[in-house]
């Protein structure tokens, strides 16, 4: 049982022996400064009126009932109103890190999902060009996301939704026969809305070679699905060089081949939610919370994009996925009330919430304080493989991850390529590399260090306590970021220990101390790079043990 588990149930102990008969649950935090102890609770003050007594009374009157030395606890004192500050003994809070030595990669798992299934869906581009950079931070959050949940126990399915019809993909194939008539002779014309950029060009001459009878791009409807098959190859290497996987490609096609979305407006239709005016099909989504009614099928027989999302969405609950996690940019805000609306209005018994959202905000890319804005071969913007070409992929993933989500992020590629303390990956990796570096100094294979026989007591420097508790944090760590869906936290928290780490090594030596402290500070030692690789791992970032 951990440290603040084992104090949590002493103090509801002494709260029965001081007479409270409700049900307790005390809250056990970090003080804000370390000065003060390990562990604080309000206790006192939440007992005071069912007591009917002084929070600073009772939470001396608490100290006194409780087993301070079975719960490890070295000093219990009295704080302002009556908060308690607990300072656990230097070998009992050291000793915890026997867990981390016994789990390794398991540290920080939970089954608290239990194996239940969740769908992440993210990324899910429009098949018009490489992935941007947008994308890319789309795709870092919703890997993280999906590992996150992994760690908390989830059954996670990760989904690329392609959005393979439409006006877009039109444009795409028109822009494409553009470049086939150029070749022919003709001057090149990119129609209003079309796409730039060298991979245009290539495309067409693909097809212009594997269809050598439509040189000029006449059949358009085999110039769009060629070009599609291409920009999807295109984009599966972009999630290549990144590390991203998924376990579905759905195609936006299938719908309507399947029925779909003919399905879905029939059943709305039958729930009674929808109504024609001017030639076109609404929905009443005022019913669930939108500003006004919206429109499904346009008085010209096609639909507007939200209704093929709703019966998108219904696959997925038909799938079996009760949770569904959509990771979206901020542009997509709108969608959410409008989806959800058409979910409600079916009357099929998908719960209001369906699905989640993850929105986040666009990225600036800066190189050499100037933004950068073009690619050569995207032609209008910046792709996720210049930007791993520029700095790499662990960079890039990790200052994708490093703000929440939803706030704006400035990618500084000459930050991000620098070897110094300014560079948070660098710093992050660089204290796991000095970790393997004191096993790898020392000929000590760290397999063969474990927790028997240490004088845990050893561990009582100001800076090892530090680390201590902030490695023992790890497991709630990583389960308030996966129920919140933010693996910033994990960002942050990699940072805050790689400084104690390079704090810890500065300052302490570990070979060629007395044996008793050596062996101490080994363990220490490789507790703090199992933690730190479990964390990375977490991120989808390398762990490297030279640097």
């Amino acid at each position: 049982m951990s440290a603040d588990a084992v104090i949590r149930a002493e103090l509801v102990r002494a709260a029965r022996a001081l007479g409270v008969t409700e049900n307790v649950e005390p809250v056990i935090e970090r003080p804000r400064d370390p000065a003060h102890g390990d562990w604080a609770t309000n206790l006192a003050m939440t007992l005071a009126r069912p007591l009917k007594r002084k929070p600073v009374d009772i939470a001396k009157e608490l100290i006194a009932a409780m087993n301070l030395a079975d719960a490890g606890v070295a000093e219990a004192t009295v704080a302002g109103p009556g908060f308690i500050n607990f300072r656990i003994a230097a070998g009992s809070l050291a000793s915890s890190l026997t867990k981390i030595l016994d789990e390794r990669e398991a540290f920080g798992r939970s089954n608290a999902g239990k194996g239940e299934p969740v769908n992440v869906e993210f990324v899910s581009a429009n098949p018009t060009g490489p992935l941007h950079v947008g994308h890319g931070r789309q795709a870092a959050l919703g890997d993280a996301i999906s590992r996150l949940l992994t760690h908390a126990g989830w059954t996670v399915t990760r989904e690329f939704y392609y959005n393979d019809g439409g006006g877009q993909i039109n444009n795409l194939a028109l822009s494409v026969q553009a470049h086939l008539r150029a070749i022919a002779g003709e001057p090149l014309a990119i129609p209003e809305g079309g796409y730039h950029g060298e991979y245009i060009g290539e495309i067409a001459a693909r097809y212009r070679t594997e269809h050598a009878a439509d040189a000029r791009g006449g059949n358009l409807d085999d110039v769009r699905t060629f070009a599609v098959k291409a920009l999807r190859v295109e984009q599966d290497l972009d999630l290549q060089a990144f590390g991203v996987q998924f376990d579905v490609y759905f195609l936006e096609s299938s719908l309507y081949t399947d029925g779909k979305v003919d399905e879905t407006v029939a059943a709305l239709g039958k729930a009674g939610h929808t109504f024609e005016q001017d030639g076109a099909l609404w929905l009443r989504t005022t019913d669930y919370g939108d500003d006004k009614d919206r429109v499904m099928r346009k008085s010209d027989g096609t639909f507007t994009y939200f209704l093929p999302d709703v019966a998108y969405h219904v696959t997925k609950w038909q799938r079996g996925f009760h949770r569904a996690i959509d990771v979206q940019g901020a542009d997509h805000h709108s969608t959410v009330t409008r989806v959800r609306a058409g979910l409600q209005a079916l009357e099929i018994g998908i719960p209001v919430g369906y699905p989640e959202y993850v929105l986040h905000q666009m990225v600036t890319v800066m190189k050499g304080g100037e933004e950068m804005k073009i690619s050569k071969r995207a032609g209008s913007y910046v792709t996720v493989r210049d930007l791993i070409d520029e700095v790499g992929r662990d960079a890039v993933r990790y200052f994708f991850l490093m703000r929440k989500g939803d706030s704006q992020l400035v990618f500084d590629v000459d930050l991000a390529r620098s070897q110094s303390e300014e560079n948070p990956v660098y710093y992050i990796q660089m204290a796991h590399a000095r970790l393997s570096g004191i096993f790898r100094v020392g000929e000590i294979d760290a397999g063969t260090i474990t927790a028997d026989g240490v004088r845990w007591e050893c561990l009582a420097e100001p800076e090892e306590r530090e680390l201590i508790k902030l490695l023992l944090d790890w497991p709630k760590l990583v389960q308030g970021a996966a129920d919140a869906l933010e693996p910033h936290r994990v960002a942050n928290y990699l940072l805050e220990t790689a400084r104690l780490v390079h704090t810890w090594y500065h300052k302490h030596h570990v070979l060629g101390e007395p044996d008793d402290i050596m062996h101490a500070r080994l363990v220490l030692a490789k507790s703090a790079r199992i933690v730190i690789a479990n964390a990375l791992a977490v991120l989808g970032i390398s762990a490297p043990e030279r640097m």
